[in-house]
């Protein structure tokens, strides 16, 4: 259990006050990113959560045998490196340590060598080989743009701060992925598109996946694409630790039904997704939202496979032994198939992979000499498809003799990975699709999406703008929102 959490005994409910500022329901990344928002303005704070232990989808487990450290859902934290709240946060002091792979990313394909997403953009663009021009053409006008850039990409819908920023992004991160990779003669760049516009667990040929593929491309350029040392779960335990050093308070173990269950408080922020909400609210809710929750959609499940190994995974192209993630699945056509067969309700016979392997680079992960893995791929959502056979044909695909190395496995389909995290629907780990309509409208329309109908009620899971990924910002910004609705603009 992270430090700062209290564990519960008996009925977790008799753990609370009866009265606090604030209630945080969820101790994912959002949630811990509300709750410090509100501590820091001097606010008691209290943050429930209904599992035994703190984090959501960044936890960290030993899924397979003693010593072996495996992340449960998130592994790879190019958001969380770039995240404008997480970086103003003082974690490092509470013993988060980012370690950045030296390849961010490898596409390994079967003919000819793997396609590399580097630190440096020129560097990426010199193994493009002919299509070098094209791929500084893409990425160069947002370099040395983050910083603004995040704070558009990954704020609140509102006139940007940096509109010269968002038109150079929309410019090119509204086209689909096949559109984008358009610019590309050669595979290898095609290829890299293909890949990371996949994390949307979108068709290829929608929009905005060519938006999701650019951002990715451009954080591997501007932060890179860390892992945690120790674990995903050492960020929440530092985000923990920073709540605790605020007085914040923390009750695991309470699941919340209703919401007439929690303590009196003059803000409650649920870290949940619509679905929740409607179980939690009920008919308090009027008709026409709770219409409009209802009709909310949710992404492709995923399944989940971590290995516990006998030695590095032996890839046929050693680029890929220095990349701390890997893109499974070929050239762009076949991403792009996989993918789709997802959205027909199918289970890809050749699914695209997402591969990391952190062991390679932080010793803390296994024993001496032993290393983790970490994958999944897309299905529909809810699949009891077993797709173990599937993901390691592709491993074997491009490293050889992948299967003589694995010692344990731990598989987790979709049904499995929703017990483990509520917000998980269907298996699905983006708390809802991240189409072009529900990205402009998450989760309904309006001027504040973190506000609900209910007086002193806020979401701010991840089924809030910005969207999914391990940065904080849909709980730091619903946090602001509570401020200024709900405590008179203080700090806001």
């Amino acid at each position: 259990m992270a430090r700062g959490a209290r564990p519960a005994r008996g009925d977790a409910g008799a753990a609370l006050k009866e009265r606090y500022d604030a209630v945080v329901v969820g101790a994912g990344p959002n949630g811990l990113a509300a709750a410090i928002t509100l501590a820091r303005e001097g606010l008691g704070v209290c943050l429930v959560e209904a599992q035994p232990e703190i984090g959501g989808g960044a936890r960290s487990l030993p899924l397979t045998l003693p010593g072996f450290v495996h992340d449960l859902c998130s592994a790879v934290h190019p958001l969380g490196a770039g995240s404008p709240f997480l970086r103003d946060l003082p974690l490092a002091e509470h013993g988060l340590v980012w370690i950045h792979p030296p390849i961010p990313l490898a596409h390994p394909l079967d003919d000819g060598p793997a396609a590399r997403l580097e630190r440096g953009m020129e560097a990426t663009a010199a193994g493009l080989g002919s299509d070098a021009g094209a791929y500084c053409g893409l990425l160069g006008p947002l370099a040395g743009k983050w910083g603004e850039l995040a704070e558009v990409v990954l704020g609140p819908p509102s006139f940007p701060a940096h509109p010269l920023a968002l038109a150079r992004f929309l410019r090119r991160g509204l086209a689909s992925a096949e559109t984008l990779a358009g610019r590309f003669e050669g595979e290898p760049g095609r290829a890299l598109v293909a890949g990371n516009a996949a994390h949307s667990g979108l068709r290829l040929d929608r929009r905005p996946t060519g938006g999701v593929a650019l951002l990715l491309l451009l954080a591997a350029h501007e932060v890179g694409w860390p892992v945690a040392r120790g674990g995903s779960g050492r960020l929440v335990e530092a985000l923990a630790a920073h709540f605790a050093s605020l007085g914040g308070e923390i009750v695991t173990g309470f699941r919340v039904g209703a919401l007439a269950e929690l303590p009196a408080a003059r803000a409650v922020l649920l870290d949940v997704t619509p679905r929740q909400l409607l179980a939690m609210a009920g008919s308090s809710l009027p008709g026409r939202y709770r219409l409009r929750l209802a009709a909310w959609r949710y992404g492709p499940g995923a399944f989940k496979l971590d290995w516990a190994l006998s030695e590095p995974i032996p890839w046929r192209d050693p680029a890929c032994a220095e990349a701390g993630t890997v893109h499974l699945g070929g050239t762009m056509a076949e991403v792009a198939r996989a993918e789709e067969d997802v959205w027909r309700g199918r289970a890809p016979e050749r699914p695209f992979v997402l591969l990391s392997q952190p062991s390679r680079f932080d010793s803390r992960r296994a024993p001496a000499g032993r290393h983790t893995a970490w994958a999944y791929c897309h299905v529909p959502p809810g699949a009891e498809v077993d797709m173990t056979e599937r993901v390691e044909d592709q491993v074997e695909r491009f490293a050889p003799g992948f299967r003589d190395t694995v010692l344990a496995r731990s598989a987790l389909g979709p049904r499995e990975l929703e017990r483990r995290n509520e917000n998980h629907v269907g298996g699905s780990i983006d708390g809802g699709l991240q189409d072009l309509r529900q990205t402009l409208a998450r989760p309904v329309p309006g001027l504040d999406p973190y506000a609900t109908p209910l007086e002193g009620v806020y979401l701010c899971s991840s089924s809030t703008p910005p969207g999914s990924g391990v940065h904080g910002m849909c709980g730091f910004h619903a946090a602001r929102s509570a401020l200024r609705r709900s405590f008179g603009g203080k700090g806001a």
